[in-house]
């Protein structure tokens, strides 16, 4: 017999940063949370690099004092590798952002998510592990609760003013409302693992993320130093490039065969132990058609996933939980959970978003960022601030015509 009952002012659907983040937010302020989570943690999960604004919602989570006294690596900028094996000048986030969030983290998202859940069962939320979310309930297009199934406990009908959906790619929301958009351009894949003992580089720049492209610019590297001497090495391509043109579909032939392509990794990696199994990933940038409704809201990975190029997913899950969680806040205090309250935050949201894609987008498209600073310096602090995620200004903007310009004369003189 299901049975049915009205537990909380939020229910949230999964525990990852996201989903923990906007509980914890909501319970901050005073709300009843009750958080489903289907796994139990610590479990695996992929997206270890932190970017400086990630900080802010951090801060207001009371997170820092343990990032700081935790052992996950710490992250002072960027580098790339050319196709040719050329290793660019470090890019250090205190060179172009004073601030304490300058220096971020590589983290094993097994145990930041499980500081995360735990962080939000101290601030009052009421967190279930193994709860497997079966449904929605919903009036029409209003949802006002979910049918859950606890581990060992018969199912039953759980309700709430707001139900927020950040059960990631899988989001049961997205899914049943038919909302999913895959992107047309970035139709990407990954393949990666994790060595241990593999070459970093020396000093401040030992725990940096470094970005490698293979010959021809097919696809490019992804290398994230974690702590015990563990470094996450992946490659992103198109998915029919990896996957469907080869005689192979063994994840480590194509890996390899990738890394053979790659001069940048070869030598970082030669000496190394691989020390997980190989995984993939396929067809994974998209976004909802919209983000909030009567009674609900998408968060994180829920929303949209973009092509980690510039290590974003943390920064816009954490960020896209700090603005739902205001929304919902101020919905739950006039009494009046309706799309157009619940939907405030999502326009800045996709802007952000679709900045980052933009950038994302000119990386594919060959655009040499040298020649786009020296051609136009005065607004290389734009670029800057994609890169560290500080996407939620309008300024950004002038930077698309003039890579536009860019490509157009590179593409001219080719001719």
């Amino acid at each position: 017999m299901i049975q049915s009952n009205f537990q909380s002012d939020v229910i949230v659907i999964g525990g990852g940063p996201s989903g923990s983040a906007t509980a914890t937010l909501l319970a901050q302020q005073g709300f009843s949370v009750t958080l489903y989570e289907r796994d139990h943690f610590p479990r695996f999960h992929i997206g270890e690099s932190m970017i400086p604004y990630c900080y802010p919602v951090m801060e207001r989570l009371g997170l820092l004092p343990k990032m700081k006294a935790s052992h996950f690596t710490k992250k002072y900028g960027v580098q790339f590798i050319n196709e040719h094996g050329k290793l660019s000048e470090p890019f250090r986030f205190s060179q172009y952002d004073s601030h304490e969030r300058s220096q971020s983290w590589q983290v094993v998202r097994s145990e930041f998510d499980k500081m995360l859940l735990d962080n939000a069962r101290e601030h009052g939320v009421t967190v279930h592990e193994g709860a497997r979310v079966l449904d929605i309930l919903t009036d029409g297009e209003s949802v006002h609760g979910v049918k859950v199934k606890l581990e060992g406990q018969a199912e039953c009908e759980v309700r709430a003013q707001v139900v927020v959906d950040a059960s990631g790619q899988s989001s049961i929301i997205m899914d049943r409302m038919h909302l999913r958009e895959w992107d047309p351009v970035l139709k990407k894949a990954a393949i990666w693992t994790y060595w241990k003992g593999a070459k970093r580089e020396p000093g401040i720049d030992s725990g940096g993320t470094i970005v490698m492209q293979t010959h021809e610019k097919k696809g490019w590297f992804w290398f994230i130093p974690l702590h015990d001497d563990v470094v996450s090495v992946g490659v992103v391509a198109g998915h029919d490039y990896l996957f469907k043109n080869r005689d192979t579909k063994d994840l480590e032939t194509i890996y390899m065969q990738e890394v053979a392509r790659c001069p940048g990794v070869q030598p970082r990696i030669a000496d190394a132990t691989r020390c997980e199994d190989y995984k993939a990933q396929k067809e994974y940038s998209y976004k909802a058609k919209k983000g909030a409704g009567d009674g609900w809201v998408l968060v994180g990975d829920a929303y949209g996933f973009l092509d980690p190029l510039y290590s974003s997913g943390l920064m816009l899950a954490l960020t896209s939980a700090g603005m739902a969680a205001d929304a919902v806040a101020e919905a739950l205090h006039a009494n009046d959970a309706s799309e157009a309250r619940l939907q405030k935050w999502v326009p800045e949201h996709v802007k952000a978003l679709d900045r980052m894609r933009h950038l994302v987008c000119a990386f594919y498209d060959g655009l040499n960022f040298g020649k786009l600073v020296r051609k136009y310096p005065e607004k290389k602090h734009l670029i800057t601030d994609v890169l560290i995620g500080n996407l939620f200004h309008d300024e950004i903007d002038e930077l698309w015509p003039l890579i536009e310009e860019l490509k157009n004369e590179e593409a001219a003189m080719a001719m």
